[in-house]
């Protein structure tokens, strides 16, 4: 049933406010709202009216006041306050205005005047994937493996650089989903947006980031007998889907932990204790017989679409991830 076929009702609304309405209902009727301004309109009237809006007018007025300061604020649907005489109020500075904007849309029922704007909310459901530390070391990786090449004057820096980059990602999507990467955690994951869909989200924007920049230092880098720069790009994507597979089971970190160190541990191992080469033709070698060919690049591919298959085939165990 498409959004605009069906609307809700008055008896609905009101089942939604008191908490009778059964959960499955609830989250389609959330979700209906996050389209429909008349039925959020109608939904945000009804709960006003009910014993949760004096709660939430009193809530909204403490947060606003907090933001913008010690002058009083009027809140529709708050309680009402005795008249007094108050100074003319002064133009709210920028960043109170943008505090406004957000508690009113955080408070208001979704659909509602003042939610944030569609671009908003991606930026804020992508926001702990591309801030923080885990950009600037996507960076630093990049970089440092080009100052190698030619600053350092290392011929291995190419192959060195493709056993990482399958990694960065899969750390990435690890640290940017869960408890220890996200404050409100709890709020999102409960959310109807939230759970494997939001998962998802993070995931293409780590993927955005570290892709572009690690494929282009590959490229300034000189091939030294290993595959090309974008040979990674299928793995990476792989192993990222992997690791969210395990992460069903074990949890984000952990799944990216037994995935990113399983890689880890079979391309750099023989490299390491090959007393035949030196450590970096023997990691070209070996990054060729799993990166390089159209056999190698399509169990890649392949993988990546059971992956896919497992992560949609559970994907109600991600609104509980850990």
């Amino acid at each position: 049933m498409t959004h605009a076929r069906w609307h809700a009702t008055d008896t609905l609304a009101a089942r939604y406010a008191d908490g009778t309405l059964p959960e499955s209902e609830a989250w389609s009727l959330e979700k209906h709202l996050e389209h429909c301004t008349s039925c959020a309109t109608r939904v945000s009237h009804v709960v006003r009216a009910g014993t949760a809006g004096a709660v939430l007018g009193e809530v909204r007025e403490a947060v606003l006041r907090e933001a913008l300061g010690s002058r009083p604020v009027v809140v529709e649907g708050s309680l009402p306050t005795p008249a007094r005489e108050t100074p003319a109020p002064t133009a709210p500075t920028p960043r109170a205005r943008l505090w406004s904007s957000r508690v009113s849309g955080r408070f208001a029922v979704p659909g509602a005047p003042g939610r944030f704007p569609r671009l908003a909310r991606v930026l804020w459901a992508a926001g702990p994937a591309v801030r923080g530390a885990w950009s600037l070391a996507v960076l630093v990786v990049a970089l440092g493996a080009v100052a190698l090449g030619y600053g350092a004057g290392v011929a291995g820096a190419r192959p060195l650089l493709l056993a990482l980059a399958p990694v960065v990602p899969v750390l990435g999507v690890a640290l940017s989903y869960g408890p220890h990467a996200d404050p409100v955690h709890e709020i999102a994951a409960a959310s109807p947006s939230g759970g494997l869909r939001l998962l998802l989200t993070r995931t293409v924007a780590v993927l955005l980031v570290s892709l572009p920049l690690l494929t282009l230092a590959g490229l300034l880098l000189p091939g030294s007998g290993a595959p090309g720069a974008a040979a990674w790009l299928l793995p990476g994507l792989a192993l990222t889907l992997a690791s969210l597979a395990l992460a069903g089971y074990v949890g984000s970190r952990a799944g990216a932990a037994v995935t990113g160190g399983g890689w880890l541990c079979a391309v750099l191992a023989p490299a390491l204790t090959s007393p035949s080469a030196a450590p970096s033709a023997r990691l070209a070698e070996q990054l060729s017989a799993v990166l390089d060919g159209p056999l190698a690049q399509g169990a890649w591919a392949a993988s990546a679409v059971l992956c896919a298959a497992a992560l949609t085939a559970r994907r109600a165990v991600y609104d509980r991830l850990p």
